[in-house]
């Protein structure tokens, strides 16, 4: 299948809501997204963790070090309080873009 790169500004989303489900590394965090994803979206690198880095600037995310499943030291990322809030604007505004934009579609 090809692969399919992100519209601007779901990246975050998509990582809160990966971690609403629980802690996770960094490089699980893109595999959650691409196996949740039917292997559509590929999160490269490159944009997982400036992403990371940002959003635990913005108190939305914390990280400890711990240990991946391989058994490896990893930083291990969760959801802080103003993350879940966050997650529900984000969320909220997306479904109501993609309503928009599919009524658009629908009656074009």
């Amino acid at each position: 299948m090809e692969k399919t790169e992100l519209l601007s500004g779901t990246l975050d989303l998509l990582i809160l809501r990966v971690l609403k489900s629980g802690p996770v590394h960094g490089f699980g965090i893109g595999e959650k997204i691409h196996v949740l994803s039917k292997e559509i979206l590929e999160v490269e690198e490159g944009s997982l963790y400036p992403s990371l880095y940002r959003m635990e600037a913005k108190g939305w995310i914390k990280s400890d070090w711990g240990q991946s499943e391989k058994g490896r030291r990893a930083k291990i990322y969760s959801l802080t309080k103003n993350g879940i809030r966050q997650l529900d604007d984000e969320r909220e505004s997306w479904l109501r873009v993609a309503f928009a934009i599919g009524e658009v579609l629908k009656n074009a």
